[in-house]
């Protein structure tokens, strides 16, 4: 069973489904009716309950990370994933706030130099935005790059996250 949750947030609507070990889903999107059809449609095999605990608390500290009162949280996440995406993602996480790696600093940091290309496609099919803070992660030729949220919604990460 999934529980799910849609916020409101500084940077619009944001969804947030779980299951008892964490979150499985996070992503933003521009307008609530709209990203609840998207995710009803994709987990119609799944039995759903929407405004549960403890969705409702990692929904509080996420939201208020993204208004600036609180810093970045180590939330609990279940997804499925390859063993490359795992390494990948566990290596995000431990970037600090505020701080940027290039796609090929991040294929180095995994002691893999020559996977720049699959750590971006890491970032892009990540399902739990901020939870896994894709967004630290830049291109080395300067910019904030592509987020599969939209770039505005990254470079405002990572302004909240420079202040």
């Amino acid at each position: 069973m999934l529980t799910y949750t849609i916020a409101d947030s500084p940077m619009g609507p944001l969804l947030l489904a779980g299951t008892r070990k964490g979150i499985c889903i996070a992503r933003f999107g521009n307008d609530k009716r709209r990203l609840e059809r998207d995710f009803r449609k994709e987990t119609e095999s799944v039995r759903r309950l929407r405004n549960s605990h403890p969705l409702r608390k990692w929904t509080k500290v996420l939201t208020g990370y993204l208004v600036g009162l609180k810093p970045w949280p180590l939330l609990p996440y279940d997804v499925r994933a390859t063993a490359f995406q795992r390494r990948v993602w566990k290596w995000m996480r431990a970037v600090p706030s505020g701080k940027t790696y290039s796609y090929s600093e991040t294929a180095k940091a995994i002691k893999q130099p020559a996977a720049a290309r699959a750590v971006a496609r890491a970032c892009a099919t990540n399902p739990v935005a901020l939870v896994i803070p894709c967004h630290r992660i830049v291109p080395k030729s300067g910019g904030v790059g592509g987020y599969r949220w939209d770039s505005d919604r990254k470079r405002q990460l990572l302004e909240l996250e420079n202040r």
